[in-house]
């Protein structure tokens, strides 16, 4: 395994990438509404990445066909965008997107309510949520990264969920996944210890039911075995000697949420 440590020239494009990614999420979010289709969906995604002079990281990855990742309800990841596949009221929609800012990339993913969805629902991309930053207390130089995956799942799994364990989170950087892959249960082995300047991007993806998946026809689209709700929430960071550099956020994400301001004000943002 060879785990990159970004100089401070590389880490500065990636908060660029990040920076620009997170407001393609924001703006992509705001665009949601029943009747969309999910290729409507990828293009807005696609028009707004070539728009800040960036490419889309997905488009063509290893076949991947579309910029967007457009997973609905038991959809947890790889969801493919089409025009003959609408979201509707009541839906959980997961964007995740990645975009490349002058060879640097970066990756989040964000679950949506569309109108009104049920209590249940919104207490696991609420969870979901919160299960990343119970991961990040430990995603600190000097910490091993079972710590980070045991944290995530240890925070999941007490609401009863599912943790998924056939995908995981990945370092980041000239290329769009590099070393570690990072589990969000708690592995076998201690894994790396962490290096200030490493980055990563650290993605919970978490079942209403069961843990297990399957893989449609498609070859892509993952979907929980039992069919029960599935989000995903991820940000690329920085692995500081404090608490980590979130790349990923928006002013106004941070704005909306007291939790994020206690957290930014703990590594003395």
């Amino acid at each position: 395994m060879s785990v990159v440590r970004k100089t401070s020239e590389e880490i500065n494009r990636m908060r660029e990438a990040g920076r620009l990614l997170a407001k393609v999420h924001e703006d992509l979010g705001k665009e949601l509404r029943p009747g969309m289709s999910t290729l409507e969906i990828d293009r807005l995604g696609e028009d707004m990445i070539r728009s800040f002079g960036c490419t889309p990281s997905f488009k063509n990855y290893s076949g991947y066909p579309a910029s967007v990742c457009v997973s609905i309800d038991e959809e947890v990841v790889h969801g493919i965008p089409s025009a003959e596949k609408f979201i509707r009221e009541g839906d959980i929609v997961s964007l995740d997107i990645g975009l490349c800012y002058k060879g640097y990339h970066s990756d989040a993913a964000r679950t949506h309510a569309v109108g009104d969805i049920s209590k249940e629902a919104s207490l696991l991309i609420e969870r979901t949520r919160q299960s990343f930053f119970e991961g990040m207390k430990f995603a600190t130089a000097g910490r091993h990264l079972h710590e980070i995956s045991a944290a995530v799942g240890s925070y999941a799994e007490q609401f009863g969920y599912g943790v998924v364990r056939d995908l995981c989170g990945h370092g980041i950087g000239k290329k769009l996944h590099e070393d570690p892959e990072i589990p969000n249960y708690r592995p076998l082995r201690r894994g790396i210890r962490f290096q200030a300047g490493m980055t990563l991007a650290v993605e919970p993806m978490i079942n209403e039911g069961t843990w297990q998946v399957r893989w449609l026809d498609d070859e892509w689209t993952v979907i929980t075995a039992d069919m029960s709700l599935s989000a995903h929430y991820e940000n690329t960071i920085v692995i500081t000697e404090g608490l980590p550099e979130i790349l990923t956020l928006t002013e106004s994400e941070i704005a909306a949420d007291e939790n994020l301001k206690q957290y930014l004000g703990a590594r003395g943002r």
